[in-house]
This record gives structure tokens, sequence and C-alpha cells, in this order.
């Protein structure tokens, strides 16, 4: 399994089970940077939109915190997503191994985690999926949306409280 991890320097300080610690054998980065990718491609398409599976990352601020998930194939069509540690530090999610092998992924640095945001009037009423996040590979630029079993996330957390 990757278990994500908080940002470093969050969370409460705690002994972990040996549940936790094999699941945290891969852990993603949580930098709340966005690295610059070519080309993502969905080994799944996302809810509701059933042939659209290339999608370009974009940056939309200096910091490489807000970004643009752009369909190739619709030039109309795109997310707003950022990584989630730069609004919600302790954020951890468990992906499973089925995922992981999907995606290819092989090393914890080669995971970027995006959540989706739905854009409000303003930043007070924005919110970020944090239920199903985007899992994507660095390396080999697959990705795709993972609904995580955890009825404490929601998919319309504000993202500034």
């Amino acid at each position: 399994m990757i278990a994500t991890r908080p940002a470093p320097g969050a969370g409460p300080d705690r002994a972990r089970t040996a549940a936790e610690e094999e699941r945290t054998a891969m852990t993603t980065d949580a930098e709340a940077t966005v690295p610059d990718l070519p080309v993502i491609e969905l080994v799944r398409p996302l809810p509701g939109f059933p042939t659209h599976l290339r999608f370009a990352l974009v940056r939309l601020d200096d910091d490489g915190v807000l970004c643009a998930l752009r369909s190739l194939d619709d030039p109309d069509l795109r997310f707003l997503v950022v990584p989630p540690h730069a609004f919600f530090p302790d954020y951890a999610p468990v992906i499973d191994d089925a995922t992981a092998a999907e995606l290819g992924v092989e090393r914890a640095e080669d995971v970027l985690l995006l959540s989706i945001l739905t854009a409000g009037e303003s930043l007070g009423s924005t919110t970020a999926n944090l239920l199903a996040p985007l899992l994507v590979n660095t390396r080999t630029q697959r990705a795709r949306q993972v609904v995580l079993d955890d009825p404490a996330l929601s998919t319309t957390t504000p993202l500034v409280a």
C-alpha cells in the first residue's frame, strides 16, 4: 500500500500501529508544489467524462500550487486542482496496492497527489474533494482518481477555514 504522509511538522506525534507501519512502506512526497508534467493519461476516466483520458497539468500561479487539469481532447474542459498538503497538512490517504500497480508506482518519490476543487464565488466558498484524490505517477504520467474508504473525508471540504 502507499500511505501518504502529512506535510513535515504537521499532525500529532504518536505511536503507530503495526498495520500503519506496513501501509507506509511507500510514502508520497508532501511537497506543496506541482512538477512540470507533459501529457497525463488517465488509466480510468473521471466519473461523468468517459471519453476524456488525456490531460495536461498547467500551473496557474507562480508558486505551482493552483493548477488546471486541461483535457487535450476538449479545450473547454478543465478541472482546478491543488496538491492537498498545501491546504490540509494532516491529509494522509492510504492508496491500495492494486492502484499503485495499475499506475506503475515503484517509488514514493514518483507520486503526485492532487485534489480537485469546486470553485466558489470566493476562496472562502471553494471546496476540495478529499474523498477522491487524483493520484499521478510522475515517472509514467499515468493517473487515476481514487475513491477512498474513509467516512471522515468529504467531496466538499472547505479549502480555507
